[in-house]
């Protein structure tokens, strides 16, 4: 059997390690195909409280697999057809921004083209500060996919996102950083025990009222005000009606750390 992607799951959080090191996990084999199938049940998942996507050695992930690109080969396919299973694919980038619950990137090192997109689909960043990055679609004289273009819009503004698509300029983790594409910052020689404290708080957090919050963020970022106060208004009632909620007041009023549940 495969092992082009590795699950792993502890306290609540569910590790998927991208392992085709030999090609810088770019996304051959069935990788992609067990990522399609993973993130969607991860994502129904109550015990799942984090979602976490890393690359296994000194990668993240290289993109789609230029060297499949340029050999060609399989069935001759119509155009409407490869656009549909392009877009079945990309199912996956919906899912990590979207799913009511915390997402991770983990990037170690190279992230590149739709590898890059899958990062940027996540909620959060952690980069390592030698990590290359680059959007790369610009050097094999295509456009890109997996949401990489409208990410990164949001994250850096249009402008920048040009500048970064067009050129395919190389930017380093520190530069990622200082740019907003990632939250956290580390060290090769930091980096476990960096990811382990930060996976860990992000597991402990409210999961419940984290996803309500993922959809307001999400709504705010194309809604209109009155729509986002609307989904505001419905979902702080909501969360105010968990189990999570009651508890942390109470710990609030004996001044004293909450526990967090997810219910």
């Amino acid at each position: 059997m495969s092992n082009d992607l590795i699950e792993t799951f502890n306290d609540g959080i569910a590790t998927l390690t991208m392992n085709r090191p030999e090609s810088r996990n770019a996304m051959g084999g069935d990788m992609m195909s067990k990522m399609a199938e993973a993130v969607p049940r991860l994502a129904a998942d109550p015990k799942v409280r984090l979602v976490v996507l890393t690359g296994a050695g000194n990668a993240f992930c290289a993109g789609g697999d230029v060297k499949g690109f340029a050999a060609g080969g399989g069935a001759p396919m119509p155009l409407e057809e490869k656009v549909a299973n392009l877009r079945e694919g990309t199912k996956v980038s919906e899912l990590l921004h979207t799913m009511s619950k915390p997402t991770l990137a983990i990037i170690p090192g190279a992230c590149a083209g739709a590898g890059m997109s899958l990062a940027l689909a996540c909620d959060l960043r952690m980069v390592v500060d030698t990590a290359k990055i680059t959007t790369a679609f610009s050097k094999i004289a295509a456009s890109g996919d997996y949401g990489g273009s409208w990410f990164l819009t949001q994250l850096v503004g249009a402008a920048k996102a040009r500048e970064l698509y067009f050129g395919a300029d190389v930017i380093s983790g520190t530069q990622a950083f200082e740019l907003g594409l990632a939250n956290k910052l580390v060290t090769a020689e930091t980096l476990e025990a960096q990811a382990q404290a930060y996976t860990h708080y992000l597991a402990n957090l409210p999961t419940v009222a984290i996803g309500y919050m993922k959809k307001n963020l999400n709504m705010a970022q194309q809604g209109s005000l009155t729509e986002v106060l609307d989904m505001e208004s419905d979902h702080m009632v909501r969360s105010m009606m968990t189990s999570d909620h009651k508890s942390a007041s109470q710990a609030f009023v004996e001044k004293r750390a909450p526990v967090f549940k997810g219910e």
